[in-house]
């Protein structure tokens, strides 16, 4: 496990999320197409989403997790699920890359809403990305949703489809613009209003995962998508760049 500019993680629900594996199923139908070839996840944590998206499909695939503890306990995983041939973890930022185009996809799952400058971010990870390849981005949606829970773990914003467009790089293509998990902003808007937690229960985690997700994945497509705790946006750098 390599390390270049390491910081810590004020988190505490990545492990309550590992086990929404239903929820990481459906991040997977909505982007595995993309995840080819060399694959660079960005904020891979305890590798939740390593886990749920990594299927061998792609060429490398490297995790680079800013915490300590979690590159840790994520090269662990790593060594017994894949070995470390062909699946990498450093931890540190993206700092820790030489400025040339390396990956033919940058994932950002649940990892934008967590960085100061998104904006140099997208822009960094552009120049990592060979011609044709793409930058995958998930985060929470709404700002309106902004809640307790968004506070504890170290979110800075939620976005909007509008919001993530203007970080689009210049010469890119937007391949997917989308809202995911119709049922879960019923549930985000009620601990706006109501519960107001600041980290929810094993339960509650599971309540969702199997029954609130399942029922979203028919919802969104009858929705078309114009409603989401969620939003995904997929961008595609152009040969010509």
């Amino acid at each position: 496990m390599a390390t270049a500019g390491e910081s810590s993680y004020i988190g505490g629900e990545l492990d309550l999320f590992f086990l929404a594996t239903n929820w990481k199923r459906y991040i997977r139908a909505e982007v595995g197409t993309y995840l080819m070839g060399d694959v660079l996840e960005v904020g891979a944590g305890i590798g939740g989403t390593t886990t749920a998206l990594h299927d061998g499909s792609a060429r490398r695939w490297v995790c680079l997790e800013p915490d300590a503890g979690n590159a840790q306990q994520l090269a662990t995983l790593v060594a017994e699920r894949w070995g470390r041939n062909k699946t990498h973890v450093i931890a540190g930022t993206l700092s820790a890359f030489v400025e040339r185009t390396s990956f033919d996809c940058v994932l950002y799952i649940d990892v934008l809403e967590h960085i100061q400058d998104d904006r140099l971010q997208i822009e960094t990870a552009a120049r990592l990305v060979r011609s044709g390849g793409h930058i995958v981005v998930l985060s929470p949606a709404h700002q309106w949703l902004f809640s307790e829970f968004d506070k504890s773990i170290g979110h800075l914003r939620r976005y909007n489809k509008h919001h993530l467009r203007s970080l689009m790089p210049s010469g890119w293509i937007e391949k997917k613009m989308t809202y995911l998990d119709s049922v879960g902003m019923l549930l985000s808007a009620a601990n706006v209003v109501a519960l107001r937690q600041a980290m929810p229960s094993r339960f509650q985690i599971f309540i969702w995962d199997w029954f609130c997700v399942p029922l979203s994945r028919i919802m969104d497509q009858v929705l078309m998508k114009k409603f989401g705790k969620s939003v995904l946006a997929v961008w595609h750098k152009t040969e010509s760049l």
